[in-house]
């Protein structure tokens, strides 16, 4: 069991940065920080997306969207996964959520390859 605590998410205008943290913790047995980490994004209205993923030797995969604005990145010391969004749009607002897999697929992670799911952290870009 990997317990995901996110934070950092919040109001920000258009162009601008925020950079959100997901603490793991794993109860017992395989550490957290072997697992495959991802961040997904919920608009309202829409379907839950993957935003970016990143493997334990932090190899990175990132949607489309996102490439060149957002960065992930994990410090397997503080076994915190985090991820950087620059030059924020509106359209990126939704409910970011921090995600783990027990596999790793070297591609960006889909929410069918997820094991355990944070609590998610509202992120808002206003115009």
């Amino acid at each position: 069991q990997v317990q995901l605590v996110e934070s950092g998410g919040g109001l920000v205008q258009a162009g601008g940065s925020l950079r959100l943290s997901c603490a793991a913790s794993a109860a017992s047995g395989r550490t957290s920080n072997s697992y495959y980490m991802g961040w997904f994004r919920q608009a309202p209205g829409k379907e839950r997306e993957s935003v970016g993923s990143i493997t334990y030797t932090s190899t990175t995969y990132y949607a489309d969207s996102v490439k060149g604005r957002f960065t992930i990145s994990r410090d397997n010391a503080k076994s915190t996964v985090y991820l950087q969004m620059n030059s924020l749009k509106p359209e990126d607002t939704g409910i970011y959520t921090c995600a783990a897999g027990r596999v790793t697929y070297y591609r960006l992670m889909s929410t069918r390859e997820v094991d355990f799911w944070g609590q998610g952290t509202q992120v808002t870009v206003s115009s």
